[in-house]
């Protein structure tokens, strides 16, 4: 129902405070009251015609507020009708939204608050550019409505219905989900044209957010449904080498190696290297030589220390004190390892060369080496090639 003609416009009405809500004219809506004083407010405006001023709060947390504790604009509003809430001993009042008003003075606070009001006069040019708007608002409306799930699609009629620009912009804004202080704004711009215009912006977020969001609902089920396919496959998989009597703990093998894939901290390279092999190895029927090679090519890569290392802790005068303590002699020996350990300490990111310690079973080779990791903080690892004659063993 809209207000096209004259409505009757009391200048004194009783005052309704809401904490965190704006009605709107034209709109209908249910408020909770429980306060005391808004309490005598309805009963008095039930006493007269059901009409009732409408202001939000400027702050929702003020318990007993006053005329400085109110927006200016508000909305004259007629009760059409009151539900006691006898558990709580509060009332839920239904209301519509009659037209705007401006408190002007308030008359009297106890025992409820009451206002004189004026009705300002909304600024509202029928040319060219209202029409337009009044397009496009619609317009954005109907897309919002067709792509929002929870809002019935006999909105659409109801939109399709409303000719005038002022109570289509009043009736969006009062069923949009937009911050208190929006509403307000929106209910203080008298010119039909700019409040047109903040509901295409509220509009054309609101469209785009509920765009964004159908994207990434699409995205998640299709990875549901891709999830569910493989899941199903791989079930098959499963049955079909049961009856040729290969289920001999293969598929448990390629578990674990895919657990464990995914726990490793693997290089790029590295880590496609290793699925592609693990795909390889789910084809390979546990009995075949095949299957043994490639399980053990992808132990070797999930071995492999990936990304582990140790940081080089080398100070000269120590690093010689450790080699004096683990080897007696070998002058030149000592005195080249400290040359190499001077040039890493002043180049650390430059490629040393590779120290080859020749010398009889014996010697101390191997200490040296030792004595070598010691001085950086390394770990030592000791490999013996003996009997190897090609590289490639």
């Amino acid at each position: 129902m809209f207000f096209h003609g004259s409505i009757k416009k009391p200048k004194n009405l009783p005052v309704l405070a809401l904490r965190n809500a704006v009605l709107f004219p034209n709109a209908i809506a249910p408020m909770a009251v429980g306060r005391k004083f808004s309490l005598a407010s309805i009963d008095a405006a039930l006493e007269e015609d059901n009409l009732i001023a409408i202001f939000t709060q400027i702050d929702p947390d003020v318990e007993n507020p006053v005329g400085a504790d109110l927006h200016q604009c508000g909305t004259m509003a007629k009760i059409l009708k009151v539900m006691d809430e006898k558990h709580s001993g509060t009332k839920t009042v239904l209301l519509q939204g009659m037209a705007r008003i401006r408190h002007e003075r308030f008359t009297q606070m106890t025992p409820y608050m009451a206002a004189e009001v004026d009705y300002p006069e909304e600024v509202e040019v029928d040319d060219a550019e209202l029409e337009a708007l009044a397009k496009k608002t619609k317009e954005l409306a109907l897309q919002v409505i067709q792509h929002s799930p929870n809002i019935p699609a006999e909105a659409k009629q109801f939109i399709d219905e409303i000719q005038d620009v002022g109570p289509l912009c009043d009736l969006i804004a009062a069923n949009m989900t937009i911050p208190l202080e929006e509403k307000i704004a929106i209910l203080e711009t008298m010119d039909v044209k700019a409040r047109a215009r903040r509901i295409g912006r509220l509009l054309s977020n609101e469209l785009e957010m509920l765009r964004m969001k159908k994207r990434i609902d699409e995205e998640i089920r299709g990875e549901l449904d891709k999830n569910q396919k493989e899941f199903y496959l791989r079930k098959q998989m499963d049955a079909i080498r049961r009856e040729l009597g290969e289920d001999e703990g293969g598929e448990g093998d390629v578990e674990d190696f895919r657990k464990r894939l995914s726990e490793a901290d693997l290089p790029d390279e590295a880590r496609d290297v290793a699925e592609k092999e693990l795909k390889r190895l789910q084809r390979i029927p546990p009995s075949s030589p095949e299957h043994t090679v490639s399980h053990n090519y992808l132990e070797w890569i999930l071995d492999l220390p990936w990304r582990v290392t140790t940081e080089d802790h080398i100070e000269l005068e120590e690093a010689e004190t450790i080699l004096n303590e683990d080897s007696y002699g070998l002058e030149k020996v000592k005195k080249r390892i400290l040359e190499y350990l001077a040039v890493r300490k002043l180049k650390p990111d430059m490629k040393g060369p590779i120290l080859c310690l020749i010398g009889p079973p014996g010697v101390g080779k191997t200490s040296l080496g030792s004595s070598v990791a010691r001085a950086m903080g390394r770990k030592f690892h000791r490999m013996s090639l003996g009997g190897i004659h090609d590289e490639a063993e």
